[in-house]
């Protein structure tokens, strides 16, 4: 017992003894930035309502009543997207990535909504890399504006902006156009 007292001595007055340095940032470095790209890109955004293979679903909406809402879609109505994006607006066109995320409908007066939508690529030039957009989104406007908030692989630290314009617009699909301009790393 009085050997496992020493030695419990000796290790507390050993680890008194180690300085221990931690600090919560490193040593400030100077930032040498990469040259900016800027690029452009163009493709169709084909998202599917209410049929057997959906790739836009209300997972919440609210239950309040609303007098002043002539909307056929409520206020208050968030949706989970998961649909593909295409290099043209037929069905059949080559598949060049998918847009995962979520919208809620976030005018009281008006359809405006607010999205977030990442966009990743899985073929082609930018396959791996993906971009992200969160932004308000006017859509009952043909064309409108949003804005591109980051990015992953070749689109690391992208900023930007995306020009949308309604294509088709029927009681199953939903296509629409997108001319990005993305300016990265």
């Amino acid at each position: 017992m009085r050997g496992t007292l020493m030695l419990i001595w000796i290790l507390i007055v050993c680890l008194s003894q180690v300085a221990v340095q931690c600090q919560y940032y490193s040593k400030s470095l100077p930032y040498h930035p990469k040259p900016v790209k800027v690029t452009n890109l163009h493709f169709f955004f084909h998202e599917t309502l209410g049929s057997e293979n959906p790739t836009s679903v209300v997972i919440a909406q609210a239950n309040i009543p609303s007098k002043h809402n002539n909307s056929s879609v409520p206020f208050a109505t968030l949706y989970a997207l998961d649909a593909p994006l295409k290099i043209g607006p037929e069905h059949d066109s080559e598949v060049i990535g998918n847009g995962q995320g979520l919208v809620v409908l976030a005018g009281t007066n008006t359809t405006d909504a607010v999205m977030y939508v990442d966009f990743a690529f899985t073929n082609g030039k930018f396959k791996g890399s993906s971009l992200s957009i969160f932004s308000r989104n006017p859509i009952q406007e043909i064309e409108r504006e949003v804005a591109v908030s980051g990015g992953r692989g070749q689109f690391r630290m992208a900023t930007g902006f995306a020009l949308l314009k309604a294509y088709l617009i029927n009681a199953t699909n939903v296509i629409v156009e997108y001319n990005v301009t993305v300016i990265h790393y």
